[in-house]
Order: structure tokens, then sequence, then C-alpha cells
């Protein structure tokens, strides 16, 4: 399953800047738009799965896991 999310980009003179809106903490600075979407995507990724792995070890031992859409 694939999700979108949205990524907020800006030059700001030699660099561009970039944030996830929808993760809190996922930012990058790079000197071009293309390396800095590169790296917005692979940041995002890593902190999804952290925060999977997480969620996951809080958890325990007796859990489920429930697909919810919004």
């Amino acid at each position: 399953m694939s999700q979108t999310y949205t990524a907020v980009i800006k030059q700001d003179a030699n660099w561009w800047i970039g944030w996830i809106e929808e993760v809190p903490g996922v930012n990058c600075q790079e000197s071009s738009r293309e390396i800095l979407l590169q790296s917005l995507r692979g940041t995002l990724i890593e902190a999804i799965e952290l925060n999977r792995a997480d969620a996951l070890n809080a958890a325990g031992k007796r859990f489920e896991e429930l697909p919810i859409a919004v």
C-alpha cells in the first residue's frame, strides 16, 4: 500500500530546504531541488520505520494491528 505525503520546499539563497507536513521532525536541506526530494523521501521512510518499531516495542507481546483510513 502506497501513501502520499506533502513536501513543503523552498529555495533559500544557495540551499533548498524542505519539510514533510504530516510528520514532525522530517526536514532536510540540500544544494539542489532534486537531491532535497530524495533526502526527504529517504528521511521519511526512516522516520516511519522507526515510529513503527517504537510502536511495536511499546505494545509488548499481545496486540492487534488494524488499518485506519482518514
